[in-house]
């Protein structure tokens, strides 16, 4: 069979999962609808992420993709106004490279107090090899004019009721570094729905929200882009501030590169070890500057020793790690990795907290138990999820999941916000009902 022919026959079964409703069993369910999937810690053991067990974001529904419909539209400041199909992509010099892809989120559920979103643990992220073209090659094409700074960006993804669609901008020249790439295939293999069939962004050293999927447009304009995911989400202070403080909008900035950040896969904290050889174990990446040390500490952090470094020794992808500890004695043992990159960053012993939880990179700390015995550690808490009163599913469920709801732990003026901003996006609470709606979440979903 031809590589074209197998391509096209491999998108079309990816597209047939897809449409089946069938969940992944290699992945955490953080919301069904829209698709939420974490990587489990076990994922961190390998230097490619399989597929199956790759974290999905997504903002709204997984769109399905009529080829015969589908193209690339390129327009804004450009000489050249083009649309593109598949088949005229493919004719482009192929480019490909391994890289990280995080969610800005990863981590949100450790930020104290807590903050409203997708609640992440470690698992949203993941390392794959990227296949497509450069992005530079086409906007060449194309002709940037002199006045294209910024490049804004929309996928096929529609969003429910009154969402706004999840649309983001990219400075023209990281669009234009050789590293940025237009992908078709992600591990050897076309696209999944999922991830993004037929193409995606690739902009490695960049947070997830830079990835757009399923892209159907770019438009390259003079200005950063003035919609709600640019101006008002995936924003961080640009000055650190007390915990629980909010911001204003003037004195924040758009999240672009991602941190240093390593996670312990070996042993699992609560766990119990023998006094004999353990190794310990794990990944490590950072941004636009790979990671080249990692340091692992046995005693809450008094005393640290270099990790041997293991997988391939890439510009953007991770690199797993691991230590041999033999315990001195008996216990409860503290275990924590810090990487550090070319450029000398190294992971900060305590966050700087943000309002939307944002670049969590924390060194990681895992408790174990040193004894005679190994012993399974505790299995993780599943979702509580009580009835919900018809009222409540007629407000809350038509757009999403009733484990999107649960996943969350907010306080009562959390809660408002929140509630006031589904109203703004098409939610049917009527007036009378919001008081109602908000206690049932506060009583069911408060803080922790």
């Amino acid at each position: 069979m031809s590589t074209r022919r197998k391509f096209l026959f491999s998108a079309l079964g990816a597209c047939l999962v897809q449409l089946s409703g069938e969940t992944p069993s290699k992945l955490l369910i953080r919301s069904a609808r829209p698709e939420d999937f974490e990587m489990t810690l076990e994922g961190f053991s390998s230097w490619l992420t399989p597929v199956e067990s790759f974290f999905t974001r997504t903002h709204s529904y997984t769109p399905t993709i009529d080829m015969a419909q589908w193209g690339l539209r390129i327009d804004g400041l450009v000489d050249t106004p083009l649309t593109l199909k598949l088949d005229d992509l493919h004719k482009f010099p192929r480019a490909e490279l391994v890289s990280v892809m995080q969610c800005a989120g990863n981590g949100r559920s450790f930020f104290q107090p807590g903050v409203a979103g997708m609640q992440w643990e470690r698992g949203g992220v993941g390392n794959a090899r990227w296949s497509g073209i450069r992005l530079a090659d086409v906007l060449k094409k194309a002709g940037v004019k002199s006045a294209g700074n910024q490049m804004m960006m929309d996928g096929a993804d529609e969003p429910p009721g009154t969402m706004p669609d999840f649309v983001r901008s990219l400075p023209i020249k990281k669009a234009l570094h050789p590293d940025t790439l237009l992908a078709f295939q992600m591990n050897g293999e076309p696209l999944t729905a999922s991830h993004g069939f037929p193409l995606r962004l690739v902009v490695p050293g960049w947070a997830g929200d830079s990835w757009v999927k399923w892209l159907t447009h770019i438009e390259v304009l003079d200005h950063e882009y003035d919609g709600f995911f640019m101006k008002t989400a995936y924003r961080h202070p640009i000055h650190p501030v007390p915990p629980g403080t909010p911001v204003d909008l003037s004195q924040t900035t758009p999240v672009t590169q991602i941190n240093p950040e390593s996670v312990i896969a070996s042993p699992l904290h609560g766990s119990r070890v023998t006094m004999d050889r353990t190794t310990i174990r794990g990944a490590a990446w950072s941004g636009e500057s790979p990671v080249t040390r990692v340091d692992v500490s046995t005693d809450s952090g008094r005393s640290w020793k270099a990790a041997a470094l293991g997988g391939q020794a890439t510009q953007y992808g991770w690199r797993l790690w691991q230590l041999a500890w033999t315990p001195k004695e008996r216990g409860s043992a503290v275990i924590m990795a810090r990487a550090t990159d070319r450029a000398g960053q190294t992971q900060p012993l305590v966050q700087d907290w943000n309002a939307s939880g944002y670049l969590w990179n924390v060194v990681q700390q895992v408790r174990v138990e040193v004894g005679d015995t190994v012993a399974a550690p505790p299995s993780g808490a599943e979702l509580n999820i009580p009835e919900f009163p018809d009222a409540v599913k007629a407000s809350c469920l038509p757009c999403h999941g009733a484990d999107m709801v649960a996943g969350q732990h907010l306080s009562r003026p959390q809660w408002e916000k929140e509630v006031d901003k589904m109203i703004r996006w098409g939610s049917s609470v009527k007036p009378g009902e919001r008081p109602a709606l908000i206690d049932f979440l506060v009583s069911h979903f408060g803080p922790r």
